[in-house]
């Protein structure tokens, strides 16, 4: 039997990077796929297409997840269609990198509702199932820059720890439900945010990975197939790094 047979997964920003590596990932290991997108209705199609050629049931939702609103109506849609929600994957977030004396209290902002204020908006409806099922596993994407800071990052950096701070709470206050919490930090990841790194000489970043190169998505969805799975039924509230041993 395949890993996640029959279970569903929602999957933040998953019509790109890191979040498509998790939403392939999880389809090939028998996940039926509803995932969440703001921009590109042609990529999240074809992404919708490529998950259900995999003979599992799947579908994209244009959805801000920084929006509560948006958030509880996604669930509620999700429920409707799929019956029930058994992983949550809160892996969407953006940078809007700045030095903070040039940092504009819009840019602190913006990343803050993306990136934090999203993982409460969708943690607090997906938990409603998962408690009444006693069972399920939340998944949220933090970072090395929020274990470790950067200069420049600190909007990013801060919601980043925010992450952990709330994911190893709420693994406290749900671990009675057998419901599941926990993080991911992934390092310099091959994604869309990164490409201007190796723009700038990739080597010099190199010098700052003990592993010597970026990692990929799909290394990072290795880890959040086995948060999900029951591979990791007695792991919970914990921070899992995928940094080629930047953070040791």
């Amino acid at each position: 039997m395949k890993l996640l047979e029959g279970k569903v997964a929602l999957i933040t920003g998953g019509s790109r990077g890191i979040g498509e590596a998790i939403a392939l990932k999880f389809a090939a290991e028998g996940a039926h796929i509803a995932f969440t997108y703001v921009s590109s209705d042609e990529r999240a199609k074809a992404l919708e297409e490529k998950l259900s050629a995999m003979g599992v049931q799947a579908k994209g939702y244009k959805s801000d997840a920084g929006d509560y609103a948006a958030a509880e109506t996604l669930v509620n849609e999700i429920m409707t269609q799929f019956g029930t929600i058994d992983i949550c994957v809160n892996n969407a977030g953006i940078s809007k990198d700045n030095l903070l004396m040039r940092m504009t209290p819009e840019q602190w902002d913006d990343v803050l509702q993306a990136n934090l204020k999203s993982i409460y908006n969708l943690s607090k409806q997906v938990i409603k199932p998962m408690m009444k099922n006693r069972k399920g596993s939340i998944i949220n994407m933090s970072s090395i820059v929020g274990m470790k800071g950067n200069a420049g990052q600190s909007s990013y950096a801060a919601s980043k720890a925010g992450i952990i701070g709330f994911t190893k709470s709420i693994a406290q206050e749900l671990g009675s439900r057998n419901v599941r919490v926990n993080a991911i930090a992934p390092g310099f990841i091959e994604t869309d945010m990164t490409h201007y790194l190796k723009d700038g000489g990739a080597e010099k970043w190199f010098e700052k990975i003990p592993m010597a190169r970026f990692g990929k998505p799909g290394e990072v969805a290795d880890v959040a197939l086995f948060l999900a799975s029951d591979m990791s039924s007695y792991v919970s509230g914990q921070v899992i790094s995928v940094c080629g041993a930047m953070n040791t």
